[in-house]
């Protein structure tokens, strides 16, 4: 069985963060099953997640500039799988990572504008795995019962659904990360562990 590609897309500022060692267990994980891994780690990669001017104006009269962000399209495009890698900031992305979904996943590239108006018509029919490891600083009935877990709807039905058709989606969540314990995070490791050892 051939290899798979992934672009394993990791949001944290910090080298030693848990967000970081989920990257190199996932990177280490796919790799011993055959799977070749590009890390776009986006901080250590410097990436400006502001949308210029020259991005703006031509998001709906294409074509679209993608003259700043051509290298990280060829990398997107290159890809059959997805994963992104972050901690879940105010029940949100951090900055950087919507910033990269904001300036790469754009008209001709992730999807095009239906020319009646309306809906999008996906484009990023490479990917068919989509996956998110993800942590929160407050407990799963908060994320769950009191803000309806945003973050998952923002991604599965906001991004996922819009940019590709018939992906598997699946999200990996270990919260309460303010009181965590060793423990939990190993059990954590090892259940997304065993799930990738499965592509």
């Amino acid at each position: 069985m051939t290899g798979r590609r992934f672009l394993l897309v990791l949001a944290h500022p910090l080298a030693e963060s848990f967000a970081a060692t989920m990257a190199g267990e996932i990177r280490e994980t796919l790799e011993a099953k055959g799977h070749s891994v590009d890390l776009l780690d986006l901080y250590a990669e410097d990436f400006d997640p502001r949308l210029t001017a020259a991005e703006r104006a031509s998001y709906m009269q294409p074509p679209y500039d993608l003259s700043a962000v051509e290298t990280l399209v060829e990398r997107l495009r290159a890809a059959d799988g997805l994963i992104f890698v972050f901690p879940q900031w105010w029940f949100n992305l951090p900055a950087v990572l919507k910033g990269f979904i904001d300036r790469v996943f754009v008209p001709g590239v992730a999807f095009d504008h239906d020319p009646e108006g309306g809906r999008l018509i996906p484009r990023l029919g490479n990917i068919r795995s989509f996956w998110v490891v993800t942590t929160t600083g407050s407990p799963w009935w908060v994320v769950h019962f009191y803000m309806g877990n945003p973050v998952k709807r923002i991604l599965k039905r906001g991004v996922a659904a819009f940019c590709s058709r018939g992906l598997d989606f699946r999200m990996f969540s270990l919260h309460d990360m303010d009181r965590v314990t060793e423990e939990r995070c190993e059990r954590f490791i090892g259940k997304v562990r065993q799930a990738l050892s499965r592509l």
